[in-house]
């Protein structure tokens, strides 16, 4: 589908943190965006000042974005973008279809990256337990916020059951500096957005315990196998994880020093407890949850995923952080 840079859409972004707030900035550049915050100094900053200052701070946004904390002013967007953590998106979905209330919703696009809380859902399928059937799409892909709000180049990809929906998407909301990939493996798109979290915990547990480079290639490695398991047994593809959403996002966010992830790890590993380490981040860590969820799914499915049950393990106080390298490496020779 040839890309028409022309087009003009109203976008309403849900959710001011670092993601949501970066990719608000970047769809302004060709559209009209309204970014929606619970937060009154979050809108107050962004409009008054063009600085998201609690989220994203010393960061220029665009005049022309505008915050609201009035859920009604995204009422006639074009394209609702959901940007808030896996835990909230069941709240957001109920808040927009009591808005819709009659009305058709618009496509649906989210960019939270994990399993739900308690169920173990996948966010489409959060969405369409919600919702039913409607036109929806997983952003997901190696992208760190403070890059895309600076407009450094990003390549991300939407995963959509509908293909011709996720291509329309992708052509909608490039920019010059932001280029979409469409696949129609939401599975796959989800699956590898969500466990590399987990992944770059592990990593940064070994970094924390100085393990070396080794190591970290070695848990990047055995841990990609661990994602195509799980993906496959979910009805994914392990092909759209050779792509952004998988190999893509798992080398960035196991190897970039702006991973909040990988912090959570490297705090573990030099000995800090879960909570100094949350308390210290200051953000939300979607690895911390899923690595909870991935194991109990691992377990219920039979899907054999030792680097993940060992974050989990070492999250949940179970295991420490040396412990759980000397289990790993102890396991039973095996072929790869």
């Amino acid at each position: 589908m040839s890309q028409d840079t022309e087009i003009r859409l109203q976008i309403g972004v849900l959710a001011a943190g670092a993601w949501g707030t970066a990719l608000a900035a970047n769809w302004a550049q060709r559209h009209q965006v309204t970014l929606w915050a619970r937060e009154p100094d979050v809108v107050a900053s962004i409009n008054a000042a063009h600085m998201n200052r609690r989220f994203l701070p010393d960061i220029l946004l665009p005049e022309s974005l505008r915050a609201t904390v009035d859920l009604v002013d995204l009422q006639d967007s074009d394209v609702l973008v959901l940007a808030t953590p896996v835990a909230g998106l069941r709240s957001t979905l109920l808040a927009l279809q009591a808005l819709y209330a009659g009305k058709a919703l618009p496509p649906l696009v989210w960019v939270c990256k994990g399993f739900e809380p308690e169920t173990g859902l996948l966010p489409h399928q959060v969405v369409h337990d919600v919702l039913g059937d409607v036109a929806a799409a997983a952003l997901s892909g190696p992208s760190f916020a403070q890059e895309v709000a600076k407009g450094l180049p990003t390549a991300v990809t939407l995963g959509s059951a509908d293909l011709a929906l996720a291509e329309q998407l992708a052509d909608w909301l490039h920019t010059p500096n932001l280029r979409l990939y469409a696949s129609g493996d939401v599975v796959g798109v989800e699956v590898g957005g969500a466990v590399k979290n987990v992944l770059a915990i592990a990593t940064g547990i070994a970094d924390g315990l100085s393990l070396g480079h080794n190591a970290r290639a070695a848990l990047m490695t055995r841990g990609l196998a661990e994602i195509g398991r799980l993906c496959e047994r979910l009805g994914g593809h392990r092909e759209t994880l050779t792509g952004l959403a998988g190999l893509g996002d798992l080398i960035l966010t196991c190897t970039g020093d702006l991973s909040r992830n990988r912090q959570v790890g490297l705090a573990l590993g030099a000995g800090k407890t879960l909570q100094e380490t949350l308390d210290a981040l200051g953000h939300v860590a979607e690895g911390v949850g899923t690595a909870r969820e991935v194991a109990r799914l691992a377990e219920d499915l039979q899907v054999e995923m030792p680097i993940a049950r060992a974050v989990a393990a070492v999250i949940s106080g179970e295991l420490k952080a040396k412990d759980a390298v000397i289990q790993l490496m102890s396991r039973a020779q095996r072929a790869e």
